[in-house]
This record gives structure tokens, sequence and C-alpha cells, in this order.
């Protein structure tokens, strides 16, 4: 294992290729909870929290830490939920920044 919640996001311009899926799912194993969009180009996971209050304070915590690393995801929140979902823009597809952030946002889960 990579330990991938240790590393940091390296910026990304373009000019690389997206993972290919055998790549693609061995980072995702490493991440409990993600899953991997139908078209391959990006992770998701759905979060229920017990109310408002603590659907945002995960989200002001995801922004904080995606701040950090330079690397941001989309989005849509609501009362008790957040859709999360990442892909490396630059690219059309997935980096290991998206794994990354996925494993750091897992450890803002733990209790």
């Amino acid at each position: 294992m990579s330990d991938l919640k240790n590393k940091q996001c390296k910026p990304c311009e373009g000019g690389v290729c997206p993972l290919d899926g055998n790549l693609a799912q061995k980072q995702l194993d490493e991440v409990a909870g993600w899953e991997l969009s139908p078209d391959g180009k990006s992770i998701v996971r759905i979060l229920k929290f017990r109310d408002f209050s603590a659907t945002m304070l995960f989200v002001n915590a995801m922004a904080f830490m995606a701040e950090q690393q330079g690397h941001h995801p989309d989005f849509v929140t609501g009362y008790d939920y957040c859709e999360i979902r990442y892909t490396t823009h630059a690219i059309g597809g997935l980096s290991e920044n998206d794994f990354i952030c996925a494993a750091k946002i897992n450890e803002l889960l733990e209790p």
C-alpha cells in the first residue's frame, strides 16, 4: 500500500495521461467507500450525516483540506448528505491526486 493519506498532491497542468483502468482500480482499492464512475473518469462517494450542522462541519473541513492540497472536488450537499466527486479536470480523468484527496477525506471521517 502506498499510504495515500500521507502523500501531498502535485500540481497538474495537463500534459500527462489519466490513470488507466487497472491502475485506477488498484488505487481505488486503497480508499474504502469510493466508487469509480461508469466512464472511469472520476471517483465518487456519498456521505450521510445526522443533520445540517454535521454536514456543514464536514464540508468546511473538506474545503480546508482541498485548499491545502490545491486539488478541489466537485460536490453537492444538502441537509444531511454530501456527494463528492474527484477528477483531474486538466487531464480529463483520474490522477493520483484524486486518490490522495479521497484518502484524506476518509481520514476526516475517522472517529
